[in-house]
């Protein structure tokens, strides 16, 4: 990974991923508040008063929200806006997602981060970001294939676990049954440990130290994402469930205190000082 730099100033980086379905398919999944909270973080795109889209406004977390003002709009091929998520004094940062038709019912989609600076202070961020892509990617690509238009409902759970990284998944992965987990393998959670059983997708990605990506028949239809990320001199220990269909609601209703008290109780937000 590397940032690229042009006569200008601009700085950028870019991630792209192939994926099935029409443009106008995979623009509803990457330029609409439903089809983004269907595979990324929960979103919302909001609207001027003459319905056109104003800002995109995506959720990570407790106080973890990014704003970004929309400053193009071509469905179903192409959309930027620009954020000011580097902080206050750094130049804004510019997104712009591009929507690519293929042969054989596939679409390219392209995102490319950039902003304009005269030293590479933001360099690292920018390098992050592309690095942190291509997990989402994985996660978009089977929602396309296998829920593609659903509805969905989504719950992201996040603690803190010990120190290195690999203790942390230890701690995770042996209850809910993903040590050692290779793709192909059905993997089911222990008792005691939330309901969970699916199919292992895919293994390590980015900059997850750890992380197993299921298909998921339970606790319903869809898609979990678990993984470690260092981070401030801590491991974040995250769970993400995409659940789809018209039950998914009802279902994360449910589930989600169950799923809430038990990282809870194993990854407090309160652990590795």
């Amino acid at each position: 990974m590397s940032v690229k730099i042009d006569a200008s100033g601009r700085r950028s980086v870019q991630a792209e991923v192939e994926v099935p379905g029409t443009p106008e398919e995979v623009w509803q999944a990457i330029a609409t508040g439903p089809g983004v909270s269907s595979w990324f973080v929960p979103t919302e795109v909001e609207a001027r008063e003459d319905g056109t889209p104003a800002r995109v406004v995506s959720h990570f977390g407790p106080g973890m929200d990014s704003l970004a003002t929309v400053t193009a709009w071509e469905p179903p091929h192409r959309f930027a806006a620009e954020s000011g998520d580097l902080g206050p004094g750094a130049p804004p940062v510019a997104t712009e997602w591009i929507v690519e038709a293929r042969a054989g019912g596939v679409c390219v989609v392209r995102v490319v981060h950039s902003l304009f600076a005269s030293t590479n202070d933001w360099d690292d961020q920018l390098e992050s970001w592309e690095g942190g892509w291509p997990g989402f990617f994985r996660i978009l690509r089977l929602y396309l294939s296998h829920f593609r238009g659903q509805r969905c409902a989504l719950f992201q759970l996040m603690g803190i676990g010990p120190a290195p990284a690999a203790k942390a998944w230890a701690v995770l992965a042996g209850p809910l049954g993903l040590d050692g987990a290779a793709v192909g393998q059905r993997r089911k959670s222990a008792a005691g440990a939330p309901l969970l059983a699916g199919q292992v997708e895919a293994t390590g990605a980015g900059d997850y130290l750890e992380d197993v990506l299921l298909r998921l028949d339970e606790p319903a239809p869809g898609i979990g994402h678990f993984f470690c990320l260092p981070m401030g001199g801590k491991i974040f220990v995250i769970a993400r469930l995409y659940l789809y269909g018209d039950r998914a609601p009802e279902v994360v209703a449910r589930v989600e205190p169950v799923w809430n008290a038990w990282m809870t109780e194993v990854f407090p937000m309160d652990q590795g000082g």
